[in-house]
């Protein structure tokens, strides 16, 4: 039996996952972060008594997160305190238009009414169409690995009757007329880095998701679940090593032998899985292998999603009126996209997702003052030349002025601080490829077996995990990917469910 144990590359929502999943099953693991903090992008800032979670925000479908922890007969709710939010979204537009998102039904048809009344039954029917797709896309296929032709041709048929070959912005204009209604219903996609012109309709899925099982928002922020699965992983005996960057994964005839940190120390290990950004992992982590040459000339080629531009900034002042999740549209949508998607340019409008935590946690601002962020989409470094350096002291004014006079009267004088996170940052920060901040786009010909394989076919032990890989981004994608790829892990080395130790030597897939 090998005393060797496996090791995870990055403490993201996805590593984290992963590793506990095969702490959980008796496989000794090693996660290793690069930062200070586990959490990847959720990482945490702290200023001038303020609490800023990086992101994501947008907790759904918390079964998954729960599993983590049934795993070992553990309840989540002795970690964390999750609070359900109501509405789940607000959305505004420059006419006044307000839609509060909302799982009650007669809620949203009466909001719906009032813009248009025969979308009221488009709803409905969207909705089924939704279900349809949730039932076949997440239910059946978010944590099955998709590593040959035959899996995805098992689900084509189905795909092609939900006509997976449309886009999301498409499908829900067969149904809903009113263009503002049009852009509430597709936007989503947005929040996995998916354009909703180009996005497979597949991912419609998610507005069943959150009508099933909610939005939710743990007490303490995002940074606090990310240190509840970090206890968790420590509380089942697993080795968490933070400030800890990856040099290197060492092969030899095909497979993996180990992990060379940049600290010079080298961790021999069964398997890896990367957490990692996928072309960061292929381009450096595994420069020096030369059955991954195909990869990274293919690679690059691919569509990376767009990075976005984050302002966090603190108030003097609670305003306790408005709502946790709020995106304020902007005058333009399809055109918008295409600037920041197709054209690279960082136009003078914008539309802005609007978190203000404190909202539903006062302590994550100093007593009578509030926590936000203003996130604004914007090209990633590839497809825009902008001079983020200068442009960014700008861009920032720009997005607190908009958002002071459209949601937050009197923003500018109240504030106490701000900071601010830019495509460069996620480069060089998060090794994101140029910047990107979701990995790769969700389209139909980058999604399940066009994405980065769960387990890579050239090299014996080599896995990943996270927004690169199937499903997808998004914390249910990634916590899914986790799910897939500790299973595989789990079978290629002849582990039982429960089992607390290796039976024999393993074997690795091929």
């Amino acid at each position: 039996m090998s005393t060797q144990p496996v090791t995870v590359i990055g403490a993201g929502f996805g590593g984290l996952a992963t590793a506990i999943r095969l702490q959980s099953s008796g496989m000794p693991t090693v996660l290793l972060e690069q930062r200070d903090k586990p959490g990847g992008r959720a990482y945490v800032y702290e200023k001038d008594g303020f609490t800023f979670d990086a992101g994501p925000t947008v907790v759904t479908a918390p079964g998954c997160l729960e599993e983590l922890f049934a795993l070992s007969g553990r309840q989540m709710s002795d970690y964390i305190d999750m609070i359900p939010l109501d509405p789940m979204y607000r959305l505004r537009w420059g006419d006044g238009f307000q839609l509060d998102y909302s799982a009650d039904m007669e809620r949203m048809n009466e909001q719906i009414a009032q813009r248009n009344y025969a979308d009221v039954d488009g709803y409905r029917r969207f909705l089924k169409y939704s279900e349809a797709v949730f039932n076949e896309g997440y239910v059946k296929l978010a944590d099955k690995p998709f590593l040959d032709w035959w899996s995805m041709i098992k689900a084509g048929p189905q795909l092609a009757k939900l006509q997976a070959y449309r886009s999301v912005y498409s499908i829900v204009s067969s149904y809903i007329k009113d263009p503002h209604l049009r852009q509430a219903f597709s936007y989503h996609t947005l929040l996995v880095g998916g354009n909703p012109f180009t996005s497979s309709s597949i991912y419609a899925l998610i507005h069943t998701l959150e009508r099933r099982w909610g939005v939710w928002f743990p007490r303490g922020g995002t940074g606090a679940l990310v240190q509840a699965l970090a206890r968790l992983f420590k509380d089942l005996g697993g080795d968490l090593r933070v400030s800890c960057p990856v040099e290197r994964i060492e092969t030899a005839n095909g497979a993996v032998q180990g992990v060379l940190t940049e600290s010079g120390e080298r961790i021999a290990t069964r398997a890896v899985v990367s957490n990692a950004d996928v072309m960061h992992t292929y381009a450096k982590l595994l420069s020096g292998e030369p059955r991954m040459d195909g990869m990274r000339r293919n690679l690059p080629r691919k569509k990376f999603s767009m990075s976005l531009f984050v302002v966090y900034f603190g108030l003097r002042r609670q305003h306790p009126e408005l709502a946790h999740h709020t995106v304020l549209f902007g005058p333009r949508y399809r055109e918008l996209l295409d600037d920041i998607f197709d054209r690279g340019v960082l136009a003078d409008d914008f539309s802005i997702y609007l978190h203000a935590p404190s909202v539903s946690d006062p302590n994550l601002a100093p007593a009578g003052c509030s926590t936000y962020y203003a996130l604004a989409p914007v090209p990633n470094m590839e497809k825009g030349n902008i001079d983020w350096p200068t442009v960014a002291p700008k861009f920032r004014d720009r997005i607190l002025e908009f958002v002071e006079e459209r949601y937050i009267p009197g923003l500018r004088s109240d504030l106490v601080t701000t900071h601010m996170f830019t495509p460069p940052d996620f480069a060089s920060e998060l090794g994101a490829h140029m910047g990107n901040a979701f990995s790769l786009q969700p389209t139909l010909t980058q999604s399940a077996y066009f994405r980065i394989h769960n387990r890579d076919p050239r090299i014996t032990g080599l896995y990943f995990t996270g927004a690169g890989t199937h499903p997808g981004a998004g914390i249910p994608g990634v916590v899914n990917s986790a799910k897939a790829t500790a299973g595989l892990m789990l079978n290629d080395l002849e582990m039982q469910n429960d089992q607390s130790q290796f039976s024999h030597e393993p074997h690795f897939g091929s």
